[in-house]
């Protein structure tokens, strides 16, 4: 049974300038009775490199139309990252599959340290310093989905700290009464 990424935080693309870019092209084959069927599966991130981006699969017999059903599923599945100036607010260590992908946050300057699918997803993201380390799993497509869903994950420190002092003061009041 194949997994399914759930992400809740999708937005609408239509107003931004998005740019795609193609990480993953296989070409497929179904034996039949006449021989073998081809066709071509594509994998797609699309991203404004201003903290929004998506991933997407496309298939089809011609290559253009795989690669443009899959644009077409990465504009849709879109989603805002949470950014701390050029880089991530704090490290994070994601499981998609057997693919593991771990993120961590760099100084100003240090650039992308990343390779193959995470560095594609968080260049359309529009990161700048990272350091990321993909463990277990080569799968192109595992590896992209667990960055998408470890980015999916960040939250807003600050807010965070605010909504948990304030589960926390509301818990000694009730413990006081």
């Amino acid at each position: 049974m194949a997994k399914k990424l759930i992400i809740k935080n999708r937005i609408d693309p239509s107003e931004m300038v998005i740019n795609d870019k193609l990480i993953y092209l296989n070409r497929v084959s179904k034996v039949v009775k006449g021989g073998k069927r081809l066709s071509f599966s594509a994998l797609v991130v699309a991203g404004d490199g201003n903290g929004h981006v998506g991933i997407g699969m496309g298939k089809s017999n011609e290559v253009p139309d795989a690669i443009n059903k899959a644009g077409v599923v990465a504009r849709k599945n879109m989603i805002e990252i949470r950014l701390a100036g050029t880089t991530i607010p704090y490290e994070t260590i994601v499981k998609y599959g057997a693919a593991k992908v771990l993120m961590k946050p760099a100084s100003p300057g240090t650039g992308i340290i990343a390779g193959g699918s995470v560095r594609a997803v968080v260049e359309a993201a529009g990161i700048k310093d990272i350091l990321t380390k993909s463990m277990g799993s080569a799968n192109k497509i595992n590896v992209a989905k667990a960055t998408l869903l470890g980015l999916s994950q960040l939250k807003d420190p600050k807010a965070e700290l605010a909504r948990r002092k304030g589960t926390l003061q509301e818990s000694q009041e009730v413990a006081g009464d």
